[in-house]
């Protein structure tokens, strides 16, 4: 494991000195039993492994889930699950979380998971296009997490925010993109586009209001006021 999580420090964004985030993550709450294992098979066996949240922002999303209480959780983007769980942490007992993926191949490793946990009865997945499942969805949310496709971004606000009840909370995951938000953008590059509209969008939706924080690859936490 202690090679996996150099692995993984070498392929994220530093936005602070390596020794500092190794005393911000000391110091923060301890990661699952649980949620060590997923981690630990994630990068045995999946590919892309840097996709997962991780420990320090698990813990982040797990306290903010908490701090929230919601009792229905829209998730957009599951890879093997760890976001999931950490957000179902603060889910209500009678509250339910959706999950939406379109890799058919990491549905049932999610579901391992899904069923060692304690939420596993108030997680429901759904297999294949985001914009096309949100839509059929006949529930509001107090809590969305955003953690997908960077080009689809714009997309997805569109399509969740009528979805998110006042007071509710939209979380945003790569808003940073390594930092490319900040550097010339190539023709091709359409994800770096989308992301910088989507993250103008944040700022500018009456709607809303935005604090974007340089946690990992960029974290936005959107709150909708009206």
């Amino acid at each position: 494991m202690e090679e996996e999580q150099k692995v993984f420090k070498l392929n994220m964004a530093h936005f602070i000195p390596e020794e500092l985030e190794e005393y911000v993550v000391t110091h923060s709450e301890n990661e699952p039993e649980l949620l060590q294992q997923l981690s630990r098979e994630t990068y045995q066996k999946i590919l892309q492994p840097r996709m997962l949240s991780g420990h320090y922002q698990g813990r982040l999303l797990s306290l903010l889930s908490k701090l929230v209480n919601p009792k229905n959780i829209l998730e957009i983007g599951t890879y093997t699950g760890y976001s999931a769980l950490c957000l179902a942490e603060g889910i209500q007992p009678s509250g339910e979380l959706h999950t939406i993926d379109i890799n058919e191949e990491l549905f049932d490793f999610q579901r391992t998971y899904f069923d060692k946990s304690a939420y596993g009865k108030q997680i429901f997945q759904h297999l294949g296009n985001a914009l096309e499942i949100i839509p059929k969805l006949d529930k509001t949310f107090d809590l969305i997490f955003i953690d997908a496709d960077k080009e689809n971004y714009p997309n997805y606000f569109h399509t969740i925010i009528d979805k998110l009840n006042v007071n509710g909370i939209l979380l945003s995951d790569n808003v940073l993109w390594s930092g490319k938000v900040t550097k010339p953008v190539k023709d091709d590059d359409l994800a770096t586009k989308a992301l910088l509209e989507y993250n103008t969008l944040l700022k500018e939706d009456k709607r809303i209001e935005t604090v974007l924080l340089p946690i990992r690859d960029g974290l936005t936490i959107s709150r909708k006021s009206n």
